[in-house]
This record gives structure tokens, C-alpha cells and sequence, in this order.
């Protein structure tokens, strides 16, 4: 993992964006990195935030290093968000 990229253990579902929000500080620059409700569930079946939640954090890692690589290639949005698809 690059040092320069960490992901701080606060991640929480966002009833306005219906997705799964977890930040990484990049170079002491906190940034928002997303996953949607309707992605989770794809991914990793469930139907509620609470079922999403558990199977992020069970897959925590594979998902940071998912965020870390659209970090580096600077995928952001016009908010600074990140996306997980």
C-alpha cells in the first residue's frame, strides 16, 4: 500500500447519495471515496445499508486498493469524490 494513501476506519451510508462512503487522506488531503448501494448489491448480494456495510468491511482491503488505484489514476468527480463501480 502506498504510505502517501491511507483509509481511516469511519466508513457510513449516506441516505442522500444511497451509497457507502469511506475517506482516504492522500497526502494529508482528505478525500471521499464511494460505493453505491445498487454496486454493493451486485457485488456482494444483500438488500439494506446495514448488509452492505458488513460486506465492506469483510472486504475492506480489495476495496481500498480498488480506491487507491482510481486515487492514482485521479478519477474524481467534479465534488472530489471517488467512485468504486
Amino acid at each position: 500500500m502506498n504510505q502517501a494513501i491511507q483509509f481511516p476506519d469511519r466508513e457510513e451510508w449516506s441516505d442522500s447519495e444511497q451509497a457507502l462512503c469511506f475517506p482516504a487522506m492522500v497526502n494529508g488531503i482528505l478525500l471521499t471515496c464511494m460505493i453505491s448501494g445498487e454496486t454493493l448489491a451486485l457485488r456482494f448480494g444483500g438488500d439494506s445499508p446495514a448488509q452492505w456495510l458488513t460486506s465492506f468491511q469483510q472486504c475492506r482491503w480489495d476495496l481500498e486498493d480498488e480506491a487507491e488505484q482510481l486515487i492514482q489514476q485521479q478519477q474524481e468527480d467534479a465534488q472530489g469524490r471517488v467512485w468504486l463501480s
